[in-house]
């Protein structure tokens, strides 16, 4: 059912959706309930990093997939009970009821819709393309204010409340983390530079999607942002980013402003955040959002479909930049739909964003 044309070595990475320069902004933060939270949780990333890379080298474990290409999801949502331990105590299967947890509940449906539009829209079973069962841990650690995939699981923290609430409320943060192991199974985009900048977007486009899915939205009615919901009220801001118009997403005294870029003129060279992938990401999240909405009706059929093909087609590279992004999605488009109005509009969009396809 995966479209995937290759295999490509697997080389798990630790993706997080909360970026290394909002967190480390909050430690420094006066007020120390803030700072201590922020600075607890670039601690317990650091370590968790460390712990990816380590498992990486010594190469990747098995995903334990079912048989064949099942058309249903097999989740597993597990309890940490604010510790640190993976996977923790199994509180949901696949097929139980909801309990009286509202997290552990809302965790079951973000794997399912994350599920379902990889499956019904691009005939993907689950993550690897092979039906990887899907496993998420809640309430991980004390007032973690992020959520990461760590190459095996994903990981939610509950949120300071005073910053960030409960990360499973956005259903885009959801999908988000959960496309970091499509992208990992497929292209495996280094996470570095424009190649990192581009798997974050990615994820972000079919983190979007997924919500858009969910809510039967066309591109015209979506709103376009990553993690509306997360943000505490007493916050500036209306989500983590957002596609359609790159550094205006939040504006606040304690988090700063956003920093995302919207065109190639104004790339942001920095040595943190692996070159800056959670803020270079804006770039070609315009370029998706621009051609989505140059396209009209649902954004996850025409314009996700050319995106997803270049995702899995084997002829992204790993160390691929958006330039070259650029270009395939222009041959993606013209081999699926021909000379029309999905090559002229794909064009647009990247020119409009100051990538050539050229």
């Amino acid at each position: 059912m995966s479209t995937d044309t290759h295999i490509t070595p697997v080389t798990p990475v630790f993706c997080t959706i909360v970026p290394p320069h909002l967190l480390d902004a909050l430690s420094r933060h006066g007020n120390p309930t803030v700072s201590d939270c922020a600075r607890r949780t670039l601690e317990r990333d650091t370590l968790e990093r460390t712990r990816r890379s380590l498992t990486a080298a010594a190469g990747p474990r098995p995903a334990a997939a079912p048989a064949g290409e099942p058309d249903e999801p097999n989740r597993s949502i597990h309890d940490a009970g604010h510790a640190t331990a993976l996977p923790g105590r199994r509180v949901r299967a696949e097929g139980d009821q909801p309990g009286k947890d509202a997290t552990v509940n809302r965790a079951y449906s973000g794997l399912g819709a994350t599920f379902e539009l990889f499956f019904k829209a691009y005939r993907r079973s689950s993550i690897d393309g092979r039906g990887m069962p899907l496993i998420a841990t809640v309430h991980y650690d004390r007032e973690y204010n992020n959520a990461f995939w760590n190459g095996d699981q994903m990981v939610f923290g509950d949120g300071d409340g005073e910053i960030f609430l409960d990360f499973t409320l956005p259903l885009d943060v959801i999908g988000h983390e959960l496309t970091h192991g499509v992208t990992q199974h497929t292209a495996n985009l280094n996470y570095a530079d424009q190649s990192g900048a581009l798997n974050e977007s990615v994820s972000d486009v079919f983190g979007s999607l997924i919500k858009q899915y969910a809510l039967g939205q066309t591109a015209a009615e979506a709103d376009w942002l990553i993690g509306a919901g997360l943000l505490a009220p007493e916050v500036t801001g209306k989500a983590l980013r957002s596609m359609k118009a790159p550094g205006t997403a939040y504006d606040d005294d304690v988090l700063g402003k956003d920093p995302q870029p919207a065109n190639m003129k104004d790339y942001v060279r920095t040595d943190s955040d692996n070159g800056g992938v959670h803020i270079n990401s804006g770039i070609p999240n315009r370029a998706f959002y621009l051609f989505a909405d140059a396209l009209g009706g649902h954004a996850w059929e025409r314009a996700g479909q050319i995106w997803y093909d270049v995702l899995t087609g084997g002829h992204l590279g790993s160390d691929a930049d958006f330039a070259t992004f650029a270009r395939l999605t222009l041959k993606a488009a013209k081999d699926r739909y021909g000379d029309g109005a999905e090559q002229e509009a794909v064009t647009k969009a990247w020119t409009q964003v100051g990538v050539t396809t050229e």
